[in-house]
């Protein structure tokens, strides 16, 4: 089978980290490139970040090109109280040993879209102020996007940033709301579908326990990010949401939901960033969305992206 072109757009994080390890490791996916953004930490650190992910992996020749230093409207919004001060704590990760590709991060997304002989997928990671960019600049670009897979929002579920909001969603509701506007085949993977998907009780020590470079860092990572989410939730194991976004896309069986209108809210004043899914199909608009919801296997999914990354 011919591997699956995507380009992922990021802000690592720690389970964007897992989620770029997995597509690297997937001989499913050809990772065209990486492509960067504000998010959960600043243009300069998440930038990094991805540049030692993929050196990490080995594949340091995987180009990981600088976008949107900011939403397309409001102001950053870092998080480095959930991911630590460089985003993917709980590693002693060495310096990037390369510098980013030259080119802004939506020049790439244009012209990878545009030159490709397949249709391309978009793995959005973080807020989608870059691809709504390139949708704005590049309209046409449109038609050869295969799909996007979107890690965000939350109906069931609610926010995790907001009662009402997820965070990717809530930093650039805006280019959300153009994404989801622009006739592209879409898949949402949020908090409805990831919070059904938890990692298994003690995975980090049997990540650590492969002993391998790759894995002895996402074990770390791991015990770092369950730290937050495990006090705020009371959990005891935390879902690794980008990561998960991923799988929906290698392994869809595993995975269910349904096609139906979705909106974001840009301007309430105690909603801005809320995943508006007419899920019983109340308004009338076209479906837009195919809207997750379900996680059938969670232990499967795990011992699939473990036996994944294991290779690398």
């Amino acid at each position: 089978m011919t591997p699956k072109p995507v380009i992922i757009d990021t802000d690592p994080g720690q389970d964007d980290a897992f989620a770029i390890l997995l597509a690297l490791a997937a001989p499913a996916l050809d990772v065209l490139g990486l492509t960067t953004v504000a998010g959960n930490m600043g243009l300069a650190q998440t930038t990094d970040n991805a540049r030692r992910i993929v050196e990490l992996a080995g594949r340091g020749d995987t180009p990981v090109h600088a976008g949107a230093p900011r939403p397309l409207l409001r102001a950053p919004r870092p998080v480095p109280e959930i991911h630590g001060d460089t985003g993917i704590d709980g590693w002693d990760w060495a310096p990037a040993a390369h510098p980013p590709a030259p080119g802004h991060a939506v020049d790439f997304i244009i012209d990878t879209i545009s030159n490709h002989p397949d249709p391309v997928t978009l793995i959005a990671l973080g807020p989608q102020t870059n691809i709504a960019l390139a949708l704005r600049r590049a309209p046409e670009i449109a038609e050869q996007i295969d799909r996007i897979v979107f890690m965000g929002g939350g109906f069931f579920e609610g926010g995790n940033m907001s009662p009402a909001a997820e965070y990717n969603i809530l930093v650039d509701p805006e280019a959300a709301r153009i994404v989801l506007g622009s006739g592209v085949p879409i898949t949402a993977v949020p908090l409805d579908c990831t919070h059904k998907a938890p990692a298994p009780l003690g995975w980090s020590q049997t990540l650590a326990d492969h002993g391998t470079p790759v894995m002895r860092a996402c074990a770390g990572m791991m015990e770092f990010f369950e730290r937050y989410g495990n006090a705020k939730y009371g959990t005891a194991t935390r879902p690794l949401h980008d990561a998960i976004a991923v799988s929906a896309l290698l392994w869809p069986e595993l995975f269910d939901g349904r096609l139906c209108p979705v909106d974001i809210e840009c301007a309430g004043e105690l909603t801005t960033g809320m995943t508006v899914v007419d899920w019983l199909r109340q308004t009338g608009k076209p479906d837009n969305c195919l809207w997750l919801n379900a996680c059938h296997d969670p232990a499967e999914v795990y011992a699939r992206m473990e036996s994944a990354l294991a290779k690398l």
